[in-house]
């Protein structure tokens, strides 16, 4: 029987299993998942750099903030041997956009191309060229902001692909009822990888210099391409070492089928995604590119404090993340929800909660603790969105998961372009009350997103998804 129907299953009958331990699955899942650390090391470390690259006589945004200084305590001077510059916030907010603008238009072309020709080399060598522009940063830094501008847009063209690249490669690799697991462990790396990235570019920033920032997360990014190359395949029926009982398990609970790109942009469960997708990312991606900003100029934090507490919201993330998609695959194998009400209720505790906090956040004034608790506590909430609409893909048309995927981050790219920009232009005196209207904006954002998602969100196998063939998780 189907733990899912509570009744006999076709599907179900014949599909063997395979266990988890030292799978290639699991494999797949780690190592795909120590990649993700390293995209999002190298997306958010100028965040915090960007605090020490400035010139804060002056830039009169960072010479002081509303609260009074936090002293810190090491016995180590700061080291201030980077170049720093004297870019004013209409060009900060540009320089932290510009990576959005280049990630937008790989990403759907990166879910064709993954599903057509294999998503290893394509995820493998957007990662590398990320990489090495990413060691290119100081270089053109000093050459003038708007060399650092392009060489950002260079990493997102090169990033843009990871995520759908990723879906599709997921599509041969992920049994429907274990993708809850297999997805979460591989895209928390980038939760994990903002906690790691954002203290240790504090702590090098200020022990070393800026410059360090680049070069030495560049270097773990070549660690892992290496890796990704010699351990990883396109498919199950390519890997020389997986066991022909996984092969079998992951194969048999597979299909696939044509592309019908019409079907699929007039499908409202696919829009439910997309618009979740793109108001997530509205304040997903303001706090990402701007939480450092507002730890120093309002809350006082040092950079060498600031890192450390801008990265507490995202290790929240990261755990609730895991945790969610436990208890996801959980409640759908013992039958106890559907998928759509657990990818539906998921979301909502991930988008709701968060707006929540953040609008709370905005009125603590300068009690820190207040502050810092709440803004970890919204983007905690969010990493359920990993079990809820961010895995919707797959459920609905599992075969096209990559172009979905690459369908909907077009859209949910956008924030990342605007948001920054309108964030900075709406706090270019950096008061409370400035950031309280970012704040608003981006909890309306979220909750409307969670609204519609609810509303037309679905959790089966669609129609046209997969002709001829009915799902067989309702």
């Amino acid at each position: 029987t189907c733990p899912l129907l509570h009744g006999p299953c076709q599907f179900c009958d014949h599909l063997p299993t395979a266990p988890a331990c030292c799978s290639s699955r699991y494999s797949l899942a780690f190592l795909s998942c120590f990649g993700f650390i390293v995209v999002y090391a190298l997306r958010v470390n100028l965040s915090v750099a960007m605090v020490d690259m400035l010139d804060t006589k002056t830039d009169d945004n960072s010479s002081s903030s509303v609260c009074p200084e936090h002293k810190g305590h090491s016995a180590l001077i700061h080291n201030h041997t980077g170049k720093v510059y004297d870019w004013d916030s209409e060009t900060q907010g540009w320089i932290l956009g510009s990576f959005f603008y280049g990630y937008i238009v790989t990403q759907i072309p990166g879910g064709y191309l993954a599903r057509k020709h294999g998503a290893k080399w394509l995820l493998g060598l957007g990662i590398l060229g990320t990489v090495i522009f990413t060691m290119l940063t100081p270089l053109a830094a000093s050459l003038g902001a708007g060399y650092l501008i392009a060489v950002r847009v260079l990493e997102g063209l090169g990033e843009g692909v990871t995520f759908p690249a990723m879906h599709a490669m997921w599509a041969s690799w992920a049994p429907p009822l274990e993708r809850s697991r297999l997805l979460t462990i591989s895209y928390t790396g980038s939760s994990l990888g903002t906690v790691l990235s954002l203290p240790l570019s504090g702590l090098i920033c200020y022990y070393l210099d800026w410059t360090y920032v680049f070069y030495i997360f560049g270097a773990v990014g070549l660690l892992w391409f290496f890796l990704w190359t010699f351990f990883v395949s396109n498919t199950p029926d390519s890997h020389k070492t997986i066991s022909e009982k996984e092969r079998r398990y992951i194969n048999s609970s597979l299909k696939s089928e044509d592309i019908p790109w019409c079907s699929m942009f007039t499908s409202l469960p696919v829009w439910a995604i997309v618009v979740a997708h793109f108001s997530y990312n509205w304040t997903f991606y303001t706090l990402l590119t701007l939480l450092p900003t507002y730890m120093r100029t309002i809350l006082g934090f040092s950079i060498q404090q600031n890192g450390m507490l801008s990265a507490l919201p995202y290790l929240g993330s990261w755990f609730l993340a895991l945790l969610g998609g436990q208890l996801a695959d959980c409640l759908r194998e013992r039958g106890l929800f559907s998928t759509v009400v657990v990818r539906k209720t998921f979301s909502v505790i991930g988008m709701v909660g968060p707006a929540v906090f953040l609008v709370s956040a905005g009125y603590t004034g300068c009690n820190y603790v207040m502050a810092v608790a709440f803004l970890t506590v919204s983007s905690a909430l969010g990493g359920f969105c990993s079990s809820g609409f961010s895995i919707n893909h797959l459920d609905i048309a599992p075969s096209y998961a990559g172009i979905l995927l690459g369908i909907s981050n077009t859209f949910a790219t956008i924030p990342g372009m605007v948001g920054p920009v309108i964030a900075r232009a709406l706090t270019s005196s950096n008061t409370i009350e400035e950031w309280q209207t970012v704040f608003y904006i981006s909890a309306a954002i979220n909750i409307l997103g969670a609204i519609f998602f609810t509303i037309f969100g679905k959790g089966a196998v669609q129609p046209w998804a997969v002709p001829g063939y009915e799902s067989h998780i309702q």
